[in-house]
This record gives structure tokens, C-alpha cells and sequence, in this order.
């Protein structure tokens, strides 16, 4: 059935300064954008749609739609947030590359069975770098815990 991730679209204010976040800062590289000039209900437009490719094959993507009203705000990590895996000493690179170019830079964060580092993008997305800490598998593999634990917490909000 579902085979994985091909991958998530998001909007962006501007793609030449998204590129420069996920292609230059976080090193995703372009591999593919393309010009939306009519919608598929007939509409024209001017959107821009472009791709982030990850290791995996998966990308992150974007549309820059100037003729689409959108709201753009700083999004709540309870909100809002693309958690990306790296190695533990790419996250330790990563957060002080952040730092060093002034990009808001939060973490590291312990979680247990990630640790996490957090950066605003230019669109006001949170992007979560993790790292997989020892018994990360276990943890996600975990399903009748996962389950027990959602069925306590829906009782207890009642």
C-alpha cells in the first residue's frame, strides 16, 4: 500500500530565499521546480513549485503562489514542525552552524530516544534536526505502549 514518503509541500514567501535556507544552509539540494501557470479546475495562476531532495529519495517542497492569500507566522513547535534525522555529529556541526550565521538556533534538546536542535526557516517553519539516541528503535517499535497510552489519555481529558 503505502510505500513511504514522496514528499510534503508547504508554502513559502519567497523561493530564491527558501532555496537559500534548504539548499545552501541545510544542504537539501534542488532537483526540481517547475512553473504552475493554470490550476487543474482551470484557474491561471503564477505559482512556483520546487523540491528538496533528502538521502532517502523523499524531498520537502514548496509553493510560491504571490496570487494566493496566505498567512504567514512564526508556527508553535506544537503547531507546526519538519523534523529532519541526522547523525549525532552533524547535529553537534549543525548547531553551531547555526549560531554562526545567526539563524535562531535552539537545543539541544534530550528526548529520550532523539536529541533535537531546532531553526526557524525564512517562512516561519520550525525544522527539527534529530539525532537517534540508543534504544531509539525500540521506542518506535513499540506499538501496544503507543496504544495503552493514547487510550489513558483520551480518559483522562474527559
Amino acid at each position: 500500500m503505502i510505500k513511504g514518503l514522496h514528499h510534503n509541500a508547504y508554502r513559502c514567501r519567497d523561493s530564491e530565499e527558501t532555496r537559500a535556507f534548504y539548499e545552501d544552509f541545510l544542504g537539501l539540494p534542488l532537483v526540481h521546480a517547475f512553473e504552475i501557470k493554470e490550476t487543474k479546475s482551470g484557474r491561471a495562476t503564477g505559482t512556483l513549485h520546487s523540491f528538496y531532495q533528502m538521502d532517502d529519495g523523499s524531498a520537502l517542497a514548496f509553493f510560491e503562489a504571490p496570487d494566493r492569500p496566505f498567512e504567514f507566522k512564526e508556527q508553535h513547535d506544537f503547531d507546526l514542525h519538519i523534523a529532519l534525522e541526522v547523525t549525532p555529529d552533524d547535529l553537534k556541526t549543525m548547531h553551531q552552524k547555526g549560531k554562526d550565521a545567526g539563524i535562531e538556533t535552539r537545543g539541544v534538546a534530550d528526548h529520550g530516544f532523539i536529541d533535537s536542535i531546532y531553526f526557524r526557516d525564512p517562512n516561519g517553519y520550525v525544522i527539527e534536526l534529530t539525532a537517534k539516541r540508543e534504544g531509539h528503535d525500540e521506542a518506535m517499535a513499540s506499538k501496544e505502549h503507543a496504544h495503552a497510552t493514547l487510550k489513558d489519555w483520551q480518559a483522562s481529558k474527559s
